[in-house]
Order: C-alpha cells, then structure tokens, then sequence
C-alpha cells in the first residue's frame, strides 16, 4: 500500500495568517484598547488646579490690600485731631502770641520813649500789641481749617473701595473746620478793632 505523504503548510500558506495577524494587532481598534488606560487617567485633576490658582491669587491679594485702609485711616484721623487742637488754640491764644505781643510792647515804649505824642504812644504800645496777638491766632485758625478740610475731603481723594471714613473721624475733622472759621472771624474783627477801639486822647 502506497502511504499518503503527509502535508506540510509551506511558507506562503503561512503568510497570510502572519500577515493578517500583524495588521490586526496595528488596527486603530488595537491602539484604542492601549490608550484606554491613559484616557482614564484622574479626571479631578482640572479642578484641582483651578482650585490651586485661586488659593494662591487670595494669597496674592491679601498681603497688598490689606495695610492700605489701616494706614490711610489713621493719618486722616491724626489730621483730624491735630486740625481741632489748632482751631482751639486759635480761639485761646498761644504762648508765641502772647510772647509776640510783649516784644511789640516793648518796641513801642522804645520807639516813643523821648519824643512820641500820647496818639503814638497808645497806637505803638497798645494798638501794635493787639494787632500782633490777632495775627497770630489769624495764622493758627487757617492753619486749623486747611487741615480740618484736608481730613474730611481724604476719601475724595483716596483708593476707590478702601472704605468709608469713621464717623469719629469726620466729627473731629469738621470741629475743626468750625473752630478755624470762628478764629479767623475774630481775629479779623480784632485787627480791624472791631470789638474795641484803640483808647483816644481826645475828651
């Protein structure tokens, strides 16, 4: 009996099966299965830095805004303060006043000592005293308005959205408003002789 030979694939029969086998392992579909796993990589991952960006921006923010309000506040009201104090004084009197008119005083006495008529004497001893001292406090009144005004006009000019001026503030700031008006209103009305006139040597 003759025996069959056995059969043996050759190899382009076993071609295609490589062949199809390689094409399949690089189809699209392939690459889809391994990029699955780094498609799913953590998905809070955007939230986490949206969530880093505005930490550090408060962090940034809140270093700068927050000494502006402080420090403007409490020279606006340092000026108030002082403003008050000036227009009080005004309406006193100061120690430089009453020192001023004294040395007035005393060059009037020098002045007329030998030969001045009773008129010079009381214009250059009396008169010149009282004009002194009502020129000085003029000085301190004015001082007292213009930072009385500087203090309550601040907010007007400062940083938008810092914040409303305290009412203490506003209170001190326009007292001294009012007390600088007043001692310049009298002051001038002393200058002028308004209140009193120099005394005449006329009967």
């Amino acid at each position: 009996m003759n025996a069959t030979p056995a059969t043996t694939k050759t190899d382009a029969e076993t071609e295609p099966t490589t062949q199809a086998e390689t094409e399949a392992a690089s189809t699209p579909g392939g690459e889809a299965v391994e990029a699955a796993p780094e498609a799913t990589d953590t998905p809070e991952g955007p939230h986490e830095q949206d969530a880093q960006a505005a930490a550090a921006d408060e962090l940034d923010d809140e270093p700068d805004d927050a000494p502006a309000p402080v420090r403007a506040g409490f020279a606006t009201g340092a000026a108030a303060v002082v403003g008050a104090v000036l227009g009080a004084v005004s309406l006193s009197g100061t120690w430089m006043g009453k020192t001023l008119s004294e040395r007035a005083t005393l060059v009037g006495q020098i002045k007329t000592s030998q030969t001045g008529t009773a008129a010079q004497q009381i214009q250059e001893i009396y008169g010149n005293s009282w004009h002194t001292t009502a020129l000085v406090n003029g000085v301190f009144a004015l001082l007292a308005l213009v930072v009385g005004g500087c203090a309550l006009a601040r907010p007007a000019f400062g940083t938008p959205g810092s914040g409303e001026q305290p009412v203490w503030v506003k209170a001190v700031a326009l007292a001294g408003v009012v007390l600088g008006v007043l001692g310049l209103v009298i002051s001038a009305a002393m200058y002028l002789d308004l209140f009193a006139a120099l005394p005449s040597t006329k009967g």
